[in-house]
């Protein structure tokens, strides 16, 4: 595909990076040189200095033979007004636009996006959807992964297994029946620093990643058995003050169990903006990892601490220093892999992967299968399908093993009306059902000719 992205930043760097791994054409525009210069240096793009809602810049960008353009600048405005050029002037498409303003995303005007007013194909929020994310881990402490799934009937986890996990050294079969009328299906595995879909008789070791599915009704039921089940979070501690430390202090306010909420911020006018903004969180102002600050937020009382700033470094230091401070547990948010063996490190640390959340909005576009929903897992090792068989589907009538999956390809569960049923190789694929499929990243190709 000849993809257009609009911005060289955080955003637009993290998408890059997931296309870049693609068979892609990918042109970066931006408005700063030394931002495009970077980005050139580690991926394959064509990169393009100017404003991305221009139309001589597009057309420098031969923007009437693109199959997408996604405008992903920090500014709203710029975004919305480069897919109405694109669509207009060009006729792009797949016109894709990140907005975080509240105001352009209040439901009152979602009728403001079709191809009369603003033709835009899918807004974006990557701030929020990486705030979400962060408050679904918290929800269920111990957790390094949270996905509602099925329209929310189900849940996919992921969590490191510790030494009081009750399936340690166990096989994968013999923990797929959980309760007497509870099964689970193990995902995959990620072990020092490799992904991948475990046999049967894989056994699960000290410091795995267990990426597993369970039904929404049974998933106390599922924390339990694992051992999951922690103390709930009520002392926060949020490293960076930006959109993203907003909106979680902002509902994290509206939870009676939090008892405390701090904010430690540099910038000074950005500090006060959330101190004006914010009515039960304590934003504090200075050097952020510094010991009068730490101390200043009761650091070594707290239950989590959360780095969210633009520097990779700046988070993994501030999740160090905090777990040397006792803090049980803490989330880093990344842009980039070249840190991740600093993370495992940190034996309590979350990884949020920036370019995996935001991605995760966008596939179902990027995607040939007919995808009604999709997520990237952990680091970017595979990709979960939600795909919803219609009376068209080729694949009706077919046992799972007639589909000839690739062998890093699997149906771990099928949403047949309000039953789940975690298949076998002779189940029958029927009209209507959901399919859960995850597909590691090798296999995608191959996958998306089966369910095209």
């Amino acid at each position: 595909m000849r993809i257009i992205v609009g911005g060289a930043g955080n955003v637009g760097k993290s998408i890059v990076r997931y296309l870049d791994q693609g068979n892609n054409d990918i042109i970066v525009i931006d408005t700063n040189q030394q931002m495009l210069d970077e980005l050139s240096k580690e991926y394959d793009i064509q990169p393009i200095l100017g404003s991305v809602s221009h139309p001589e810049t597009l057309e420098s960008a031969d923007a009437d033979k693109a199959d997408m353009i996604i405008a992903a600048t920090d500014v709203d405005e710029v975004n919305l007004v480069a897919c109405q050029v694109a669509y207009t002037l060009f006729g792009i498409p797949k016109k894709i636009a990140r907005v975080d303003s509240k105001y352009f995303l209040d439901p009152l005007w979602n009728t403001l996006y079709n191809e009369k007013s603003l033709p835009v194909d899918l807004v974006i929020s990557p701030d929020i959807d990486i705030a979400n994310e962060i408050l679904n881990i918290l929800k269920i402490p111990g957790t390094c992964e949270v996905l509602p799934l099925a329209d929310g009937k189900m849940h996919l986890l992921s969590f490191k297994c510790q030494e009081s996990c009750p399936f340690l050294n166990r096989s994968i079969s013999n923990i797929a029946k959980i309760g007497e009328d509870h099964e689970i299906a193990v995902v995959a595995l990620a072990r020092n620093g490799r992904a991948f879909m475990p046999k049967p008789d894989e056994k699960i070791r000290g410091n795995d990643e267990v990426y597993f599915l369970t039904s929404t009704d049974k998933l106390n039921e599922a924390i339990n058995a694992f051992g999951l089940k922690h103390n709930h979070n009520e002392k926060v501690v949020l490293f960076g003050g930006n959109p993203i430390s907003y909106y979680i202090a902002s509902q994290l306010e509206k939870d009676n169990n939090i008892i405390s909420c701090y904010i430690l911020e540099e910038n000074e006018e950005v500090a006060r903006k959330l101190a004006d903004s914010l009515n039960n969180t304590i934003v504090l102002h200075g050097e952020i990892m510094s010991d009068f600050l730490l101390s200043e937020a009761n650091i070594e009382k707290a239950d989590v601490a959360i780095a969210v700033t633009s520097k990779d470094k700046d988070n993994l230091l501030a999740s160090l220093l905090s777990h040397m401070s006792g803090v049980p547990s803490t989330i880093s948010l990344v842009n980039s892999k070249s840190f991740d063996h600093l993370v495992d490190n940190i034996s309590s640390n979350v990884i949020m992967d920036r370019s995996a959340i935001t991605i995760s909005n966008i596939l179902q576009e990027l995607r040939r299968a007919k995808v009604k929903d999709a997520h990237t897992l952990g680091r970017g090792f595979g990709e979960i399908w939600e795909i919803k068989v219609d009376e068209e589907s080729e694949i009706v009538g077919k046992t799972i093993k007639q589909l000839n999956l690739p062998e890093k390809c699997r149906i771990d569960a099928i949403c047949r009306g309000e039953k789940i049923i975690y298949p076998q190789e002779d189940e029958v694929i029927e009209q209507n059902d959901l399919l859960i499929v995850f597909t590691a990243s090798q296999a995608i190709k191959k996958a998306e000719r089966i369910f095209e």
